[in-house]
């Protein structure tokens, strides 16, 4: 395992067991709307988004980073997962370049990623400290549910290890 890889998994691992960390995201009808409960998880946050279908690009991202593992480990994990339309936005040359760029791919990457599980009932307005060490800002209103300038889009994705709550635009650190 890399020291980055490392450091990233211990992180991880020490906050999502020493903090109850209650930071949330709603918005929007998720799959408990629409049947009254969750579905059972059946694999973990990896593998539950290659199997959406929908999130391509960000299965190449993490296999870029170096990510993979430590997204199938325990957890418990938050992923705000931008689908492969939310990466289209970006540039193709700007993509590129980060999808070459190692360090600055983790940091996008990590910045979409809260310890813990966190799922849409809990939601509340504020700053949400990232795996990477930024805040994201969530805002929920009647209107819907934003993560930075990124709307929601599906919440409650349950994986074995965590949740998925989809959003339509990659967030980026400062």
């Amino acid at each position: 395992m890399t020291p980055l890889k490392t450091i990233l998994a211990s992180t991880l691992t020490a906050a999502a067991l020493a903090t109850g960390t209650t930071v949330a995201v709603a918005g929007g009808a998720g799959y408990g709307a629409k049947t009254g409960a969750t579905p059972a998880a059946r694999a973990d946050i990896v593998d539950t988004a290659v199997g959406a279908g929908q999130f391509n690009t960000l299965a190449k991202a993490l296999t870029a980073a170096g990510l993979i593992d430590t997204l199938k480990g325990p957890g418990p994990f938050t992923v705000f997962a931008p689908t492969d339309e939310a990466f289209a936005k970006i540039p193709a040359d700007k993509l590129n370049a980060l999808l070459a760029d190692k360090d600055a791919l983790t940091k996008v990457l990590t910045y979409h990623v809260v310890a813990g599980k966190v799922v849409a009932a809990d939601v509340k307005s504020g700053a949400v400290k990232t795996v990477q060490g930024q805040a994201l800002n969530v805002s929920a209103s009647p209107a819907g549910v934003t993560v930075n300038d990124a709307r929601v889009i599906k919440t409650d994705i349950m994986a074995t290890n965590g949740v998925i709550h989809v959003i339509d635009t990659v967030v980026l650190p400062n």
